[in-house]
């Protein structure tokens, strides 16, 4: 299963086919997990809201999103190219969703409470190449520090 998607994500050709929905999840996990690792601090306080935000996604049980941020941090391991995972998720998942991975994304960031450069400079990264404007990036981003109840 590793082995195939890291294949899909990492081809260097573009008739690769397009990640079916599990694995589009799992890549998006892997991109949680990236901007976790981007300050060099990966926190349990970072897995734990991973795994909120897997089970919240797609209604997996706590287990489930457990596994998936497990499968996910192999994969990510693997992966040396931010461009390709963020191509493939942008090619697989509607305009509205990536909005929510961009959510997601600044949730992770913050969920140690604190402000690290590295992460965010990953996400605003991220967020143009899955096609979301600064503007609307950074207006995610007060929501989601309004709803952490974190002043911004």
């Amino acid at each position: 299963m590793f082995k195939n998607l890291i294949a899909n994500l990492f081809a260097d050709d573009r008739q690769q086919p397009l990640l079916d929905a599990e694995d589009a999840e799992i890549a998006i996990a892997a991109l949680l997990v990236r901007i976790a690792r981007a300050d060099n601090h990966y926190e349990q306080s970072e897995k734990d809201r991973i795994d909120l935000v897997l089970a919240r996604r797609r209604g997996l049980s706590q287990a489930e999103a457990t596994a998936r941020r497990h499968t996910a941090e192999a994969i990510e391991a693997e992966a040396p190219d931010t461009v390709r995972f963020t191509r493939q998720i942008k090619d697989r998942i509607a305009l509205d969703d990536r909005a929510g991975v961009i959510a997601a994304l600044w949730e992770v960031c913050y969920a140690d409470l604190r402000r690290d450069a590295d992460e965010e400079t990953m996400i605003r990264l991220v967020a143009s190449l899955l096609g979301v404007n600064d503007r609307d990036s950074a207006l995610i981003r007060q929501r989601v520090l309004a709803d952490l109840g974190i002043e911004g």
